[in-house]
């Protein structure tokens, strides 16, 4: 798992639109809120995705973009944005290789049946590339209004 302070591990995945989105066009330009997510249009990820957006000016009053990931496909993230009107970003790492590099893919038990699965987490990426906050396992209500406090810190 990944420590605060240590260099964020670069983002290469495609948004909803299938566009290509680096960590690395964001450095010295804006912080980045990298939040993983289960699975698109479930109840705790629909909460989490639409107080973001509710947020979303005051975050980019703090110079701070705010992105999601999961392993849904730029379909299923279209499908979910357009149904709640999402203005965040949506990466669809459909290969899992972000969920790894970021140790978000993780082993979880739900009514004794163990499985493999995104543990909700969030990283806080100031302009330099590094992890100023790590967070694995939140709770999505309420999060974001916690992480644009963290980000105003960093003002």
């Amino acid at each position: 798992m990944l420590k605060q302070s240590e260099l964020a591990p670069e983002i290469d995945s495609v948004n909803q639109n299938n566009q290509a989105v680096k960590l690395s066009v964001y450095k010295d330009n804006a912080n980045v809120v990298l939040y993983f997510y289960p699975k698109d249009d479930t109840p705790g990820c629909t909460i989490q995705a639409n107080q973001f957006t509710e947020l979303l000016p005051e975050f980019k009053l703090c110079d701070t973009v705010v992105i999601g990931v999961s392993k849904d496909s730029c379909n299923s993230h279209m499908a979910f944005i357009n149904k709640y009107e999402l203005k965040i970003d949506l990466l669809a790492d459909t290969d899992g290789k972000l969920c790894e590099s970021y140790g978000v893919w993780q082993e979880k038990e739900k009514n004794g049946v163990k499985k493999m699965g995104i543990v909700r987490s969030t990283f806080l990426i100031n302009k330099s590339g590094v992890l100023e906050d790590v967070m694995y396992g939140v709770d999505p209500e309420g999060h974001a209004k916690l992480m644009l406090e963290k980000v105003k810190q960093l003002q």
